[in-house]
């Protein structure tokens, strides 16, 4: 009677211990998550009345669709300065995900945040302008967007005003909202991370939102 006890216990643990190992598979983003679209929420879909570059493609459609094409390109995590500003080597950062996204809607960040710096130097936090560099940088940014962008809501169960191509920064991280959302309708958010990451579209908004700073749309 006690091996028996002893055995069901054991299963027992095992058990728990799978529904732990999978409950952090999931939390961690190793397992995929469903996705949900707009309309599964009956939420209006954002269209830019701009396009920028004149492709027939609205701008906020526009970034959503550059930043997933450079992303698949499968760029890997590592920060290196270039002389051409933008990575040409299949490296990248965090804020490459959101200047190549801008850059294939028409907007160049690295020169127009540039002109914003030798314009207004007193609105940056740089001791030595660098244009190949500034751009690169999440705080630098996100204090171009707070300047120059419409700045929307921190709070992401505000629902209806996170879309697709919106570009929304954290403390030390910045990434571009997917149109994509969990069953919960939050946003999943297109990003790099780290080295480590298995997916660059991720459902991490509700683990990440205390660092979120700022939430901007291209105007």
């Amino acid at each position: 009677m006690q091996a028996l006890k002893k055995k069901w216990l054991l299963f027992l643990i095992l058990i728990i211990s799978f529904l732990i190992l999978i409950y952090m598979c999931y939390y961690w983003n190793l397992i995929p998550h469903k996705m949900y679209t707009n309309e599964d929420f009956q939420i209006q879909t954002y269209y830019s009345k701009i396009d920028k570059d004149e492709d027939g493609v609205d701008d906020q459609t526009d970034i959503l669709k550059s930043a997933r094409e450079y992303l698949a390109t499968n760029p890997k995590y590592e920060s290196k300065y270039y002389g051409t500003g933008y990575p040409d080597d299949n490296l990248g950062v965090c804020t490459d995900v959101v200047a190549f996204a801008l850059l294939g809607a028409g907007y160049d960040i690295m020169n127009l945040l540039n002109e914003d710096v030798l314009k207004n130097p007193d609105a940056y936090d740089i001791d030595v302008v660098d244009k190949n560099i500034d751009f690169r940088r999440v705080l630098n940014l996100d204090t171009y967007l707070k300047r120059n962008a419409i700045s929307l809501s921190t709070n992401i169960y505000d629902k209806e005003e996170f879309q697709g191509g919106d570009i929304i920064v954290f403390k030390k991280h910045i990434g571009i909202i997917s149109e994509k959302r969990n069953r919960k309708g939050i946003n999943f958010l297109i990003h790099h991370a780290n080295p480590f990451q298995l997916h660059y579209e991720e459902d991490v908004l509700e683990r990440l939102q205390k660092d979120i700073i700022g939430h901007y749309r291209i105007s």
